[in-house]
């Protein structure tokens, strides 16, 4: 029994002789490791490491931007416009000049057809004309980003002045948003004569006849300030980053320059027009030469005078401590 017990020791640590093969258990380096090691140790979880604190909210962006901030968009959208080709600046002159059509059509349906109101209490009925109507009409232009011959007297030159711009391109901005806007003024003046939506003519009969009818010096300085609040319109709704902010921008000094009488181009390049169409005593000559001719020049001095030159001296170059990272040069 004890020699049995010794040959199965024997066997095991030594293998086995029987047969021509030798057996030997070797135990796998995996589980006890290499001869007079430990076993190798267990890898370790990643330390801990304090969660940071959730960031802070983004400030919300302003409605409107401030003065300066509004000046360089101001210029940007001059450069734009200055940029444009002149097919393009032609198209889309004349949308704005459909708009602005528009825009006086329901002027002369709603406030010009109030003869009651007129009659008991002028104000009011002048109040009426001017918060239906036009400011729509030159909402629609700058949501759409078309082109208005007012509004370009201001921004385009202010491009230039600030070196953004060539005369080459003041001079075909102006003219070619001018062209459009006369086309699609009376593309609306001729549809709402078709239409016979004003019936015999309505208030546009009267407008016109006394539009063609007052001294130039008058009619340039209406004109004057027309465009300086027209401008201001455009400017400030430069300002606004929502839909509801340039609304408001626009119909302020809007509807303030039509209660007050004042002398726009575009506008009158329908209200005259279509009263002619419908028989007013107005001639052809008498609307270029006695009506479009100083209300242009006093447009264009508004716009420079109201906008261009006074926010180019408060906001310009020649207020900076510093030039510009740009590297533009202003003009002046």
């Amino acid at each position: 029994m004890l020699y049995a017990a010794a040959e199965m020791l024997s066997n095991f640590f030594f293998g086995s002789r029987t047969g021509s093969a030798e057996k030997v258990y070797v135990m796998p380096t995996s589980e006890v490791g290499f001869p007079g090691e430990f076993p190798p140790p267990r890898p370790t979880a990643a330390p801990l490491h304090a969660v940071p604190p959730p960031a802070a909210p983004a400030a919300p962006l302003a409605l409107c931007a401030v003065p300066a901030a509004g000046y360089e968009g101001a210029v940007a959208a001059g450069t734009k416009k200055a940029e444009l080709s002149v097919c393009k600046c032609f198209v889309l002159a004349i949308l704005s000049g459909t708009h602005i059509a528009f825009g006086a059509f329901l002027a002369v349906t709603i406030g010009g057809d109030v003869p009651g109101i007129k009659a008991s209490d002028p104000g009011m009925q002048k109040m009426v004309f001017g918060a239906f109507g036009l400011p729509f009409g030159l909402f629609m232009t700058v949501i759409t980003g078309a082109e208005l011959f007012t509004g370009n007297a201001a921004l385009v030159p202010l491009a230039l002045i600030e070196g953004k711009a060539s005369i080459g391109q003041l001079v075909k901005s102006l003219t070619i948003s001018w062209t459009g806007n006369l086309v699609g003024s009376l593309l609306i003046a001729c549809l709402v004569t078709a239409g016979g939506t004003l019936g015999t003519g309505g208030a546009s009969l009267a407008i016109a006849h006394a539009k063609v009818n007052e001294p130039f010096a008058a009619v340039v300085s209406r004109a004057v300030m027309c465009n300086w609040l027209v401008c201001m319109a455009v400017y400030m709704a430069s300002f606004a980053r929502d839909v509801t902010g340039k609304a408001v921008a626009i119909w302020l000094p809007i509807s303030a320059f039509v209660a007050l009488g004042l002398e726009h181009t575009v506008a009158n390049m329908f209200l005259i027009p279509v009263g002619m169409l419908h028989g007013a005593d107005a001639s052809i000559k008498a609307l270029f030469l006695r009506n479009l001719l100083p209300v242009t020049l006093g447009n264009i001095i508004g716009a420079l005078l109201g906008v261009t030159f006074p926010f180019f001296v408060a906001f310009g170059p020649l207020q900076c401590e510093s030039p510009r990272p740009n590297g533009q040069k202003p003009l002046l």
